[in-house]
This record gives C-alpha cells, sequence and structure tokens, in this order.
C-alpha cells in the first residue's frame, strides 16, 4: 500500500453509493468504483454505509442462503477487484459466524479482508426491527475462515499502518453511536485515530442536525477523526427514506458533509499529528489498550498527496460567519469586563487608569474599562484617561484619543512627556538625535511610570493595553507597556482586536465615526518622528503582517505544528495574498521573536484567558526563557532552501 500520508495529513472519503436491495452484484459493482474514485482522489480511507453490499432494507431475506452467500461472494470479488488501490476500506454485509448472522463492516486492503467488525447494539424499537436478524457482537476476539485465510472477528480490532502509529483505525456501526457508552469512546483510549461509523439511519425532520452534532461531540470527546457514512437512494422506501447524509468530523469540528439527499460523497484532508498533540497535551487523557488486537496493514513510501483538501481559514482566531463573529465579539467583551470588574472591586480601586493612544488596543481596553465601571455601578467619571503625546505623536492619533473619550464621557487629561524624556536623555547620557532602542523604550517607560504613579495618587488601578500577539511577538517595552496592574487584552489577538472594534462600531452609533476612523489607522507605537504630519513607524511594516503572525500562533501553540507543517497551512490559507518566500521570512520573524521574548511573558500582569490560545507563564504557557530556537530555525532554512530548489528547478 502506498504512502498517501502528506505531512500528518490522511485524505479520508465518506460515501453513500448507488444501490439496489438484494443485489449483491450490483452494488459491489458500485463499490469498486467508489473505491477506485476514492483511490483516485488520493484517499487512504473510505467508509461506506452499513450493509451496503446487500442493501439495509432486505428484511427477512438477510435470513436467506442465497443472499448470504451471493454478500460474502461479493466481498470477495471486490477484494480482489482492489488489491492495487491504496486504500482502507469499510465495506457493510451480513456475515455467518458460528450459526449466527451479524452486521459488520469488514476493513479491507491490499487484496484481504484485515478484519470483521460486528455490530454491537442492535436496535429494535419504533421504525427499527433489527434483532428479528442479527445477533449483538461478542465481546471477545475471534476468528473467521475467509477465502483461505484466517480473519479476526471482534469489535475490539484497530488497524494500524505499520511505519505510524497516528494512522490507527477502528469502526462501530450505526447505532452504536446512538447508545451512552459508544464503543468509539474506548476505541479511542485503546489508540484509534480514525473512527469509521457505517450506517443506515434513516431521515426524519430534524435528524440531519442530530447526527451531524452527535459525530461532531463524539469525535471531540475522542480526540479523532469521526467518518460517518450513511445509507441512502436505492434503499427501500416501503416505510422509510435514507438521505446519505455522509459527514466527516475532527475532534469536535465539521470539515465535510454530504447533505442530504444530495451527492452522498464527504471527502477531506484529516489532521492525524493534530490529533495526536492534542492527546499528548491532555493529561486527563488515559490510554488502556486492554483486550484489543493490533492487525498492521502496509504504508510503504510512495505518491503523496497533490494539494491539500481541507478548508483552512487565514484568520483561525475570527469566525467567518457574521452572527457568530458578533456573538464572538460580544462574548469576549463579557469576558474581559467580568475579568476587569472582579479585579476592580477585589482591590478597592477608587479609578481606573488608561493610557489613551489613540490605536487599537488602548481603544478596545478603554471599550472594556467603560463596560466594567458601568456594570460595578460607578460612574464613567471614575476612569482616568490620560494621552500622553511625545516624540511620534500624531495629531490624528491624539484626536481621535480625545474623541474616543468624550463619546463615552470618559474624562482624558494630557500630559507632554516630551521635556520629561528630554531631561532622562541628559542624565543617561543618550543623544536625542540617537534612533536607537533607548530613544524609544524611554517614552514607553516614562509613559508607565506616570500610569502606575497616578494611580497611587488616585488609589486607582492600571488597565494594561498590550495584546496576544504583541505578547507572542514581544512588540512591547519590557516594564514600558508590558506592566500593568490588569491586562484586559492579554488574552485577544490582533485580528480578533480589530474585529471586537468594528463590532462596537456597527452596534453603538455614538461611537461610529472615531471608531471607523481608529481602524482605519495603521497600527504603530509612535515612538519614531512623524513625517509630514503622518505615521512614520508602522509596525506591520517591521515585524510582518499580524493577520500571518496570528496565523503562526495558533498553529505553533494550539497545535504544536512545526514550521513544514504551518508553511503548508498558511499556503493553503493565503493562496493568491503571500508567497511561500513571504510566509517564510514572516515566519522565521515569529519564531525568532517568539524565542527571544519568552523573557517578557514570564512575568505578565494577570489577564483573563480569552481563547484556546494562552500565553500566561500561570496558565496555559510554561516555556524558559532562554529556550534555543535552533531546531525551528534550522527547518526554516532547510524550508527555505527546498523551496529556492523547486523555485529554481
Amino acid at each position: 500500500m502506498k504512502k498517501r500520508l502528506f505531512d500528518g495529513f490522511v485524505r479520508v472519503v465518506s460515501a453513500t453509493l448507488p444501490a439496489k436491495v438484494a443485489d449483491c452484484s450490483y452494488n459491489a459493482e458500485q463499490i469498486i468504483s467508489g473505491m477506485r474514485r476514492a483511490a483516485g482522489d488520493g484517499a487512504s480511507v473510505i467508509c461506506l454505509h452499513e450493509l451496503c453490499v446487500t442493501g439495509y432494507t432486505c428484511g427477512d431475506l438477510f435470513l436467506q442462503d442465497t443472499l448470504i452467500k451471493s454478500a460474502r461472494a461479493a466481498l470477495s470479488h471486490i477484494a480482489r477487484e482492489c488489491a492495487d488501490l491504496p486504500l482502507i476500506a469499510a465495506v457493510g454485509l451480513p456475515l455467518v459466524h458460528e450459526s449466527k448472522l451479524y452486521n459488520v463492516a469488514a476493513i479491507l486492503s491490499g487484496g484481504k479482508v484485515l478484519g470483521f467488525v460486528p455490530k454491537t447494539y442492535i436496535p429494535n424499537y419504533v421504525e427499527f426491527y433489527e434483532m428479528r436478524h442479527f445477533t449483538p457482537a461478542p465481546t471477545d476476539i475471534q476468528t473467521i475462515r475467509f477465502d483461505g485465510y484466517d480473519v479476526p472477528f471482534g469489535t475490539r480490532l484497530l488497524f494500524r499502518c505499520e511505519s505510524d502509529e497516528n494512522f490507527t483505525i477502528a469502526a462501530e456501526i450505526c447505532e452504536d453511536l446512538w447508545v451512552p457508552s459508544p464503543p468509539s469512546s474506548a476505541h479511542a483510549t485503546a489508540g484509534a485515530v480514525i473512527i469509521l461509523n457505517p450506517s443506515a439511519s434513516n431521515e426524519t425532520v430534524g435528524k440531519a442536525q442530530y447526527r451531524r452534532a452527535l459525530a461532531a461531540l463524539q469525535s471531540g470527546r475522542c480526540a479523532c477523526a469521526y467518518l460517518y457514512s450513511c445509507a441512502g437512494h436505492g434503499e427501500s422506501t416501503s416505510d422509510v427514506v435514507f438521505s446519505g447524509h455522509d459527514i466527516i468530523c475532527e475532534n469536535g469540528s465539521v470539515l465535510a458533509e454530504s447533505m442530504p439527499f444530495a451527492d452522498g460523497w464527504a471527502e477531506a484532508d484529516i489532521d492525524l499529528y493534530a490529533l495526536a498533540f492534542d492527546r499528548r497535551k491532555m493529561n486527563s487523557w488515559r490510554s488502556d489498550p486492554s483486550g484489543y488486537r493490533v492487525v498492521e496493514f502496509s504504508c510503504l513510501e510512495g505518491a503523496s498527496l497533490p494539494d491539500l483538501k481541507r478548508r483552512v481559514p487565514s484568520r483561525p482566531f475570527v469566525p467567518d460567519d457574521a452572527g457568530e463573529r458578533n456573538a464572538r465579539c460580544e462574548a469576549i467583551l463579557d469576558m474581559q469586563v467580568a475579568g476587569l470588574e472582579k479585579r476592580l472591586a477585589h482591590t478597592g480601586a477608587r479609578t481606573a487608569l488608561i493610557g489613551v493612544s489613540g490605536g487599537l488596543d488602548s481603544c478596545l481596553a478603554l471599550l472594556v474599562t467603560e463596560r466594567a465601571m458601568k456594570r460595578l455601578g460607578h460612574p464613567v467619571s471614575d476612569i482616568s484617561a490620560l494621552t500622553m503625546p511625545c516624540f511620534g505623536t500624531t495629531a490624528r492619533t491624539k484626536s481621535n484619543a480625545l474623541a474616543l473619550c468624550e463619546a463615552l464621557g470618559v474624562p482624558c487629561a494630557e500630559i507632554d512627556i516630551t521635556d520629561t524624556v528630554r531631561r532622562h536623555f541628559g542624565d543617561i547620557g543618550v543623544s536625542e538625535d540617537s534612533r536607537g532602542v533607548v530613544y524609544e523604550n524611554a517614552q514607553a517607560r516614562v509613559r508607565t511610570l506616570v500610569l502606575m504613579d497616578l494611580a497611587n495618587k488616585t488609589g486607582g488601578l492600571v488597565v494594561g493595553t498590550g495584546d496576544l500577539s504583541e505578547l507572542a511577538l514581544g512588540w512591547s517595552t519590557y516594564n514600558g507597556d508590558h506592566m500593568s496592574m490588569y491586562g484586559v487584552n492579554a488574552g485577544v489577538p490582533k485580528t480578533l482586536v480589530r474585529h471586537i472594534v468594528k463590532y462596537v462600531s456597527d452596534t453603538v452609533p455614538a461611537l461610529r465615526k472615531v471608531l471607523e476612523d481608529i481602524l482605519a489607522t495603521p497600527v504603530s507605537p509612535e515612538l519614531l518622528p512623524p513625517s509630514d504630519g503622518k505615521i512614520e513607524q508602522k509596525t506591520e511594516d517591521i515585524i510582518g503582517p499580524y493577520e500571518l503572525h496570528d496565523f503562526f500562533l495558533y498553529h505553533a501553540v494550539r497545535w504544536g505544528r512545526s514550521p513544514s507543517r504551518i508553511l503548508l497551512l498558511a499556503e493553503a490559507a493565503f493562496d493568491g495574498a503571500y508567497t511561500a518566500r513571504e510566509i517564510l521570512k514572516w515566519m522565521r520573524v515569529f519564531f525568532e521573536r517568539f524565542f527571544a521574548q519568552q523573557f517578557k511573558r514570564s512575568c505578565l500582569p494577570d489577564g483573563p484567558k480569552i481563547g484556546s490560545v494562552s500565553l500566561s507563564p500561570r496558565g496555559d504557557w510554561r516555556m524558559p526563557s532562554d529556550a534555543a530556537v535552533s531546531e525551528w530555525a534550522k527547518e526554516l532554512e532547510d524550508l527555505g532552501e527546498r523551496h529556492s530548489l523547486t523555485k529554481n528547478g
């Protein structure tokens, strides 16, 4: 079997094929055709619907010798005809073993049956009457002689690629998923990463939504990929109809599905390594392979996938759907407000102090602080906003800071720190003409000094403005804007900050004008003098686009992905927007800064966790400040060399 792993990605198919009730020969040809189509698409796994060899609605014909023998012969034919396909397939049929009839999924590969997995839970209620024909699966693993070789028969079977243990498959059948303790839960803890479910779930009003939720939830609970294939066109419609609703889920999300009564073909690339990472990360995950038998299949080096059949969002922190995005923004505001509200109440702070620059981050922090004060029943006059212009401040950002405070009814004072910074330069022997790091950082540290001392004077608390993206990149001045008494934006990446501010702009008309101008202003620390009154120092020109850095952050921290896998995903997500060379350039910046700037994250102020990625040293992220980036840098260098060779070749 040729390898179809694409740097940890495996293409899978969940399919409903045309069928004729009790016509095993016709059905076998449809199955062969479907398997060849899947292999031609580069798939490694295909899950076909329950009893697809005979059809699910055969009724008492299941007990007939003719149908039973025809099904067995059809399976032999399918295995022989598909022996050359680099594919694992789940094919459903009725099978007699020790005088009992079982509803089984035959797992095929390389021209042979690797195992027979019988159905555990046999429904016999409302429209289902399977107990009339089928026997529940035995509890032990037995052996069936098939086509001259022994085949394991039982539910506790794992089918594992001999060269990659992450590529491990198990199966359950239809009703098995709908019970309180699905067999797939045990399969997953035994080591299965891909669960196949050949099903014949009939269609009723509302059932598709429930089925989808059930499959997605089980994939999340089991940290696995879940392939659900459902019977469809061709089944008898005497009393029920079947819709061919096929679903592919991964770790709680639906990757692909064929909608009911549509084409009956769902295809996606699942990420085995990300699933393995999640299992490693969760110490509540308990592996228990006891009672299971591993059946290995060959997974030799060979052709890889030509592309990535997987939707890769370019903004992983930001929902695409407008309604979902707005709900997410409101929920985040609620979390930020709740965190700050508790801190203000606990410390007994009489005021909340915040430095407003006219930029996005301080804008969001001020919006959160205003809501928190209202929630506490305090007047907004208890907020002390400060604008502290210096060498790099532009009229645009200063006027926006003042306009936002005015619109919110928040008093805003101005303290020009230019003379203070100049005196400080004189004290430490630094020329104002020197545009180095001291020139920039001194301004940030003086601003923090002013805020902290005023907080002491007024019995207040300094609200931090720095966001998650800046923390990842270390784009802050140590003991300057890096420090506060509570960092409300610490869990919000820059791409999401922008959408939250946009959400407030859209929902609060009184703030729209000023917020729209803040959103249109280039991101800048404004520490270098402007040019012709315009911002000279643009953050994204220096360290790279935040949309790329947020993408790198999400995939590196949330999923533990390597640079090569991040590049693969980024090329798919930003196709046409950035070249591979540009992505690699800014990824180098990301990893170099992420490692070098950990010392700033190691002593962060408190702040609320917002999403699945957090860099709090007390919460999610524990990393030594002197960890070496060399292994990541080597991989990036190799990627750059390979890209150059490919491009030049």
